[in-house]
């Protein structure tokens, strides 16, 4: 093994949040021994300032163990405040913000991974809107100028770096609600297939999944860690674990007698990009 990624999402500080869950991955985590750890959105019920701060409080316990990506979720937009206006846009975001940084879709290059993320909630936004009223600000959205800076920060990573996109939605249905994180999926699925990612972190859904995109793309995507998982399904979160041939996907779920999470199913995946050494030219004599 190469490295390791510890992926959560979904907490939903606030009046949703399991506190249960949450100390035990904070117990848990230094056991896992992570290069980092990805949340990968929906940090909060209401994007309020109290739950943007207990998210923070929990992000730094995590920060302890390991080097850690955050990206905002659905819910974690003030979208009310900007209403299809393309100006100003940076106000919806102010109090997620405040806690983790203006920066929105992060990236960074460690031992063995490059991960860079990609923003899909926008809230109320032309690119989201579907038929359905359920979707209004609920729906993710992922434009080609987005895609396209991500492809670049890909295209500069090591041969030998595990090459990771990290989004908020689902890209792959849930086999539980049948619905796509993303609207105008086909599109934004070959538009992932083409950044050159050969790992996707998403979350939203809230049920667990370990599937490949077009047999090219591996996606890691994680149930919650509060109390509205899907299908009254225990909450689970992914260990991604990588060498130079494969990805494996473990899922640790949450034994509710034992009060705590226990490793279960594994998924292992060949990996489409294999790592290979560098060769430096001979110099002509």
């Amino acid at each position: 093994m190469i490295g390791s990624i510890v992926h959560l999402s979904d907490t939903h500080f606030g009046g949703e949040a399991d506190l249960s869950l949450i100390e035990a991955v904070e117990d848990l985590l230094p056991d896992l021994e992570p290069t980092a750890t990805v949340v990968s959105g929906d940090l909060t019920v209401r994007a309020r300032h109290g739950e943007f701060q207990a998210a923070r409080a929990f992000v730094r316990e995590l920060e302890r163990t390991a080097p850690v990506m955050v990206i905002p979720g659905n819910h974690d937009v003030q979208w009310w405040l900007r209403p299809f206006l393309p100006f100003g846009a940076a106000v919806k975001y102010q109090k997620y913000a405040a806690c983790f940084g203006s920066d929105l879709t992060p990236s960074t290059s460690l031992p063995g991974v490059f991960m860079a993320a990609a923003q899909t909630s926008h809230g109320l936004a032309w690119g989201s809107l579907t038929l359905q009223p359920r979707d209004i600000a609920v729906k993710g959205h992922l434009p080609a100028k987005e895609i396209q800076r991500v492809t670049a920060l890909l295209g500069q990573a090591d041969p030998t770096q595990l090459r990771v996109l990290v989004v908020h939605h689902n890209v792959l249905p849930g086999e539980i609600s049948g619905r796509m994180g993303l609207a105008r999926w086909k599109r934004a699925q070959q538009r992932i297939v083409d950044s050159g990612a050969e790992l996707v972190l998403c979350g939203h859904d809230h049920q667990e999944s370990a599937q490949q995109l077009a047999g090219k793309v591996v996606v890691s995507c994680v149930g919650t860690l509060s109390q509205r998982s899907r299908g009254d399904r225990p909450s689970a979160f992914h260990r991604v674990c990588w060498d130079p041939e494969s990805i494996q996907v473990e899922q640790y779920r949450w034994d509710g007698k034992r009060g705590l999470f226990r490793r279960s199913d594994v998924h292992a995946f060949s990996r489409t990009a294999k790592v290979h050494e560098a060769r430096v030219p001979a110099r002509a004599s």
